[in-house]
């Protein structure tokens, strides 16, 4: 009976040690081997074995990405608050040994590691927007993500990480200005709303001049035009009308009549020309006899002078 206890005792002794020997690890993890405390190795994803009771699982450190979000404030240079909302994406500089031990015993515990990184993002992002207006600010959020990724990049590798990226998904300043942003941006567009009604207005204002000018300058040069012509037509007429009557005046004198007959015939026909014509316009006639003998004088001194004329022609 003891040997059959002693028997069971041992070959328990033994599976547990067994037991204890095997270390999984899964994958994307390593797991960290200390001996009384101190660093001794690593083990990478798969089965593994341990030394039981003397090596110890310190820790499982994950090579995977890990993202973490981020909320708090900044001031710009002209005091005013600016509300962040940001996301960090980093992981494991690598899977060297040396790497991976200054992972597992740089900080205390995971913890400590995240307050440190968020610290030193916030503190990264707080010192740049100190330098800069809040006018500024949303059109520098590719500058901002820079600046903070050349400094973490260092301060990360120096724990054995590395950033992978970061994100402003949110720059949102007080609601007080908020408004006053929102009034600026609405003045500006109204005043460029202005400028444009005003170009659109000198333009539409100088095209009605240039064509009102065209208009007069085409109608003075339509009516210089017309009044050449109509210089023309009336002398054509005027010597159609003195080759007539010289004709007649010829005739006349070959049949021994009295020239100023046609004189006579062009006042008659001059004066019911008049009456025939007439748009209401008032023209005044001497009708006496005195006056026809005036005019009948006039008319034939007139064609005495076209007679002398055309003689000396």
């Amino acid at each position: 009976m003891a040997l059959l206890s002693s028997s069971f005792f041992l070959f328990l002794f033994i599976g547990l040690t067994l037991w204890l020997s095997i270390v999984t690890v899964q994958q994307g993890t390593i797991a960290v081997i200390t001996v009384f405390g101190k660093y001794r190795r690593i083990m990478y994803p798969g089965l593994n074995f341990k030394i039981p009771f003397i090596e110890i699982v310190f820790k499982k450190i994950s090579i995977q990405n890990r993202s973490v979000e981020l909320e708090f404030q900044a001031i710009t240079s002209d005091q005013a608050n600016v509300n962040f909302k940001a996301m960090l994406l980093f992981a494991v500089l690598s899977q060297d040994e040396e790497v991976i031990k200054n992972v597992a015993f740089k900080f205390l515990d995971e913890k400590n590691l995240m307050q440190a990184l968020i610290r030193t993002v916030e503190g990264s992002i707080r010192g740049f927007v100190a330098t800069k207006k809040q006018a500024e600010i949303l059109a520098l959020r590719r500058e901002i993500v820079e600046d903070v990724k050349e400094q973490l990049d260092v301060q990360l590798e120096t724990w054995g990480y590395h950033l992978i990226d970061l994100q402003l998904n949110d720059i949102i300043f007080d609601e007080a200005i908020m408004r006053s942003m929102a009034q600026v941006v609405a003045s500006n567009n109204m005043k460029a709303a202005a400028e444009n009604e005003g170009q659109a207005l000198l333009i539409t204002k100088t095209k009605a001049a240039e064509a009102e000018g065209n208009f007069i300058k085409i109608s003075a040069d339509a009516e210089r035009t017309a009044a050449q012509l109509r210089g023309q037509g009336v002398a054509l007429f005027r010597e159609e009308v003195a080759k007539g009557m010289s004709s007649a005046a010829r005739e006349m004198q070959q049949a021994n009549l009295d020239t100023s007959v046609i004189l006579f015939s062009m006042w008659t026909e001059a004066v019911k020309n008049f009456a025939e014509y007439s748009k209401g316009n008032v023209i005044f006639l001497d009708g006496s006899a005195e006056g026809m003998q005036r005019t009948m004088k006039e008319m034939m001194a007139m064609n005495k002078l076209m007679e002398d004329k055309e003689g000396k022609e």
